[in-house]
């Protein structure tokens, strides 16, 4: 009979969410759902030279923003708590001791000095960086006599000195280590915390772990884990590798290089829709190859034995692009809502509580939907629709060889022609129609005539369609801008 599916997402409280957890807490939450399983959060801060205070609930707070719900955890309880690991320390003892009856640990008193001779030693000898195994049969007697006389110790793992572990990933199948390259590992440090090697298993084990999820980097550690559960004569539950994240030249994603937290992408004004589409997408992919991924789809689809193990490549252009179209996807006033925070500062630049208007607003969000790739972008490229003076160089007013006098006489053209339109009828349709109506039975060169209107209305090269813009602005605000310029 199987076991119902239980699956833990563990981050440490380091101050953020880092985007290649994203995709691990994505993974860890399709399984249990896709399994009919419980999904479990674990805080995993047993190395507290990296704790951050205030960082769980930062982490828990960003997890609500995703849309990642858990069954069991630190701020919803369960019958396996605490699920925290600095409170499980009780539990640890317990696992530590009966280790070390059954001869499967062993206490090691070798000081930090010693050990830095010894590996220095090694290198100098070109032999690989490992424990000596000083400490491995001392006497009962001579540990005790050494702890009494308050001696530091940690606690190792006795590993097998010869032979083969044979380990197995869901993903890659059977995975053969040698035994004589496995270094007694500490488990418990001086402090008497464990490490997080021996932290997972217990926590795994009395949590009633099914299937582990975890990056490719853990592989090295698997056959340590592995004879943890052998030691104790538990079942180990499924583990799941996923393969790295790299950047584009094929290294390890670092905030030397770039954004590394969800919270960076997320105040650029990157949708959660997006983010879980190109997370998932970097190490699953569907069958049919339709690569838009909403998280109702993959709650239905995805399965843990269809991931691949190839690196995946974190291509910021092709975030962008899901971006877009996800922002497209939104529904006006929405969109209008979760762009109102990156437009505070160009609100700042009015005086027209007109421009301030929630109807205002509207109008230049929709104007610029398409062209959208994060949210942030709004600011820079609507600079002009909240501006009451635009500052920019006059020679722009020229369109290819024109001269800007023949320019500001081509603007008088366009005035009278807006000017005649009236107020009621002002939409971009009719502005356009009136304009270019005029300007082919004249047969004149259009460019030469909205190239500068464009330029009047917006101070700016690249801009929506000008009939668009004179429509959001307004009759008035639009003729007093060209006639400036005048």
């Amino acid at each position: 009979m199987n076991k119902k599916t239980r699956i833990r997402f563990a981050p440490s409280p380091t101050g953020y969410l880092h985007i290649g957890s994203l995709r691990t807490v994505l993974f860890t939450y399709l399984i249990a759902k896709s399994e009919g399983g419980t999904h479990i959060l674990r805080i995993e801060d047993t190395d507290r030279s990296r704790f951050v205070e205030g960082a769980q609930e930062s982490l828990i707070e960003v997890l609500n923003w995703i849309g990642i719900d858990f069954d069991e955890g630190p701020n919803m309880g369960g019958k396996f708590g605490p699920y925290v690991q600095s409170e499980r320390k009780e539990i640890y003892d317990k696992y530590k001791q009966e280790l070390l009856d059954k001869g499967e640990a062993y206490y090691c008193f070798c000081t930090p000095d010693r050990l830095q001779k010894m590996r220095e030693n090694q290198q100098a000898k070109k032999l690989p960086p490992r424990y000596d195994r000083t400490c491995r049969d001392l006497s009962k007697q001579e540990i005790e006599e050494r702890i009494k006389n308050g001696e530091k110790y940690v606690i190792r793992q006795k590993m097998p000195k010869s032979g083969e572990v044979v380990v197995n990933d869901e993903l890659r199948g059977e995975i053969k280590f040698k035994a004589e390259e496995l270094e007694d590992h500490v488990l418990i440090k001086s402090d008497g915390m464990p490490t997080y090697q021996f932290a997972v298993v217990i926590d795994d084990h009395s949590m009633e772990i099914t299937h582990v999820l975890r990056g490719e980097e853990w592989i090295p550690s698997f056959p340590k884990n592995i004879l943890l559960y052998k030691a104790f004569d538990w079942e180990a539950p499924k583990f799941i590798h996923m393969p790295l994240t790299l950047n584009k030249s094929g290294g390890k994603l670092s905030k030397r290089q770039g954004d590394v937290s969800v919270e960076d992408y997320k105040s650029k004004g990157y949708l959660v829709e997006a983010l879980i589409n190109f997370s998932v997408l970097s190490g699953w992919h569907p069958k049919d190859d339709n690569e838009i991924l909403d998280i109702e789809r993959l709650k239905k689809e995805f399965n843990y034995r269809d991931m691949g193990i190839s690196p995946g490549v974190f291509d910021i252009e092709k975030l962008d692009y899901l971006n877009g179209y996800y922002i497209r996807q939104k529904d006006i006033d929405e969109l209008t809502e979760l762009c109102k925070p990156y437009l505070k500062e160009n609100l700042k630049k009015t005086n027209d509580i007109e421009k301030q208007s929630d109807e205002y607003i509207k109008k230049v969000v929709a104007i610029e939907q398409e062209r959208l790739k994060k949210l942030s972008d709004i600011a820079e490229i609507t600079t002009f629709f909240f501006e009451d003076e635009l500052n920019y160089d006059h020679e722009m007013l020229a369109w290819k060889k024109m001269t800007s006098e023949q320019a500001k006489e081509n603007l008088d053209i366009i005035y009278e022609l807006l000017e005649k339109i009236p107020e009621e009828n002002w939409t971009n349709d009719s502005i356009e129609d009136s304009i270019v109506t005029y300007l082919k039975a004249k047969e004149l060169k259009i460019g030469e005539y909205l190239w500068p209107m464009r330029v009047a209305l917006t101070g700016k090269k690249a801009s929506p369609s000008p009939f668009d813009v004179a429509e959001i602005l307004g009759k008035g605000e639009s003729l007093k801008r060209i006639r400036k310029v005048k």
